[in-house]
Formats: structure tokens, sequence, C-alpha cells
């Protein structure tokens, strides 16, 4: 729901040149790919999917279809950290950066956000930085990286993605969603994450779950307000 926000963001703000996912053998990444497409042509935008078949084989996540099980709880719960692809973003926006250069764009974005900080290095604002003076010194264009959420709370975003008009059904969070017709679990990090985002919001959530049961506690917080009666 991030990244399909920032696309909407981007297409209101500038003019977006073309979306780019990444195939990495993630368990969730047959849902995740084609609801991806599926918003790319909603805005009439080319799509390209890139293959890195070497990730799955060569990093060890328990994200990766050669991983262990999906961990369940809150989302900066320490048990998360084993869904971390080591350096994942990095690797991403390399391939982001040659092809925006390639394809004639000024800039990238990127979708991270405060949420992401607690888990992800690669998706903290000090990271970001030294990867956008990278990308914006290595290239002829001076590629420009965009992390317009980097300081939101994904709450933040959902509403944001409402008032953009981002149809959330057509979204995929879950990490153990990867069969055609699953559900999202509800139990998982990023499921608690997507169902407290809405609830931050005020907003109803159109995703069906699996497991509807109350919010596990953030570390150190008590439930969201309203997060065990979500559906």
């Amino acid at each position: 729901m991030d990244s399909v926000t920032a696309l909407h963001w981007a297409a209101r703000e500038h003019t977006v040149v073309a979306a780019l996912s990444c195939d990495y053998g993630a368990k969730h990444g047959a849902r995740e790919l084609p609801m991806a497409a599926a918003q790319a042509a909603l805005l009439g935008l080319r799509h390209e999917v890139v293959k890195l078949d070497f990730v799955n084989r060569l990093f060890a996540s328990a994200l990766l279809q050669s991983g262990g099980d999906i961990p369940e709880g809150h989302y900066e719960a320490e048990n998360m950290k084993q869904t971390v692809v080591p350096f994942r973003n990095a690797i991403f926006l390399s391939i982001a950066c040659g092809f925006a250069e390639s394809a004639g764009a000024e800039g990238l974005v990127i979708a991270a956000h405060g949420g992401d900080h607690a888990i992800y290095p690669d998706c903290r604002e000090e990271f970001m930085a030294a990867m956008g003076d990278a990308m914006r010194l290595g290239t002829y264009a001076g590629v420009q990286l965009l992390r317009p959420f980097i300081a939101m709370d994904k709450g933040r975003i959902a509403a944001l993605g409402t008032q953009l008009g981002v149809d959330f059904k057509r979204t995929w969070s879950c990490y153990k969603g990867g069969a055609d017709g699953a559900l999202h679990c509800g139990k998982c990090g990023t499921c608690v994450e997507r169902r407290e985002a809405f609830a931050l919001a005020g907003l109803t959530d159109p995703t069906e779950y699996q497991d509807k049961g109350p919010l596990p506690s953030s570390p150190g917080k008590g439930n969201v307000a309203g997060g065990a009666g979500l559906c």
C-alpha cells in the first residue's frame, strides 16, 4: 500500500515515465506483482518487472521462498528482523537508478516510511541520503531520490492514499500470502502494520483477513485504539 500510494502521489506531483517492480523470490511476490501491474495500468504507465533470481538463491531471509516460516507479531518486534532481505533497497535502487537515467527520468520515488525504520537499516534517512548522493553523483542526469514518506507513519500514508483515490483492495501486504486466491493472514508483521494504519487513520479497512483477532502491542506501547475490531 505504501508503494501504490507513492505511485499515485508521483503521478499527481510529477510526470511519471514508468513503474518498476523487482521479482526477487519473495513469498508474496505472486500476489504483489500482478497488483503492481494493475496499478500501473490504471494510470496508463509502462510497468517493467526485473527478475532477480540470485536474491532467493544467495540471500538469507524468512521473506524469501528459500527461507523459513514468516514470523507473527508486531512489525517492530525483534523477531520481525527475520524478514529483512540484506541490502535489498540498495540493490533495487541501483537498478532503478540505471533504468531511470536510461528512460530519460530525472528522479525516482521510493515509499520507505517511518514505520520501516525500526527493523530495516536500508529504509532509514541516513541510508537514503547516502544512496541519494551516490545516485546523483553517479549519473550524468544527476538522478534524484525522492522519499516523500520518510518521516510519515503508515496511518498518514493510508490517509493520503485515500485522498488520492487509491483502491486499497487492489494492494497486497501480507508476507505469507503466495497462493492465488489467498487472503491476508492478519497476523504477520505487515498485516498487523496494515491493520494499524487504517485504525490510526480512522478509515475502514477494506482488506479481507483470515484472522481478525486483537492486534498485538507495539514494543513499549499499547494497542492501537479500535484495532481489535478491524475487519
